[in-house]
């Protein structure tokens, strides 16, 4: 059963559910994030929640990785949640565009050290390495978020 989220603020439920979550699973901000290849057959991967906000859901890959040429094809994208501690799964779906330069910029600084060298020293995590938001739009406007 999929209970859509009666709050005009969809995000105040969201984020008390990932802190509940929190408490029972070291990876709450684990998400599946599915696209579509070029030929149309879906795409699945599970990546890291870094951020979320009004604007939308924020996560990072390489410009060069087979989700980035995915999305810059059909740039539409679902992602889920699963949270078996609190028996709750929430779906997002809706466009994606990159983050500013400066977003990105600032989260990356705000790594611990060890994490940039690593991060610098990884194919996944190179330079050329991008982030995106699946964007929060208003109601109607064919972006969903529902547990």
């Amino acid at each position: 059963m999929i209970d859509e989220i009666a709050e005009v603020e969809p995000l105040a439920p969201f984020r008390r559910w990932l802190d509940e979550a929190w408490k029972g699973e070291p990876n709450a901000h684990a998400m599946t994030l599915a696209t579509t290849t070029l030929d149309g057959r879906p795409s699945a991967r599970v990546v890291l929640l870094k951020g979320f906000d009004a604007l939308g859901f924020v996560f990072y890959t390489n410009l060069e990785s087979r989700k980035s040429a995915e999305l810059f094809a059909n740039p539409y994208a679902a992602l889920c949640f699963l949270w078996k501690s609190v028996n709750r799964q929430v779906r997002v779906e809706g466009p994606v565009e990159q983050v500013a330069d400066d977003e990105a910029d600032a989260y990356f600084a705000s790594r611990p050290r060890d994490s940039q060298i690593g991060a610098w020293a990884s194919d996944q995590s190179r330079p050329l390495a991008s982030r995106y938001r699946a964007r929060r739009t208003g109601p109607g406007s064919g972006s969903c978020l529902s547990a």
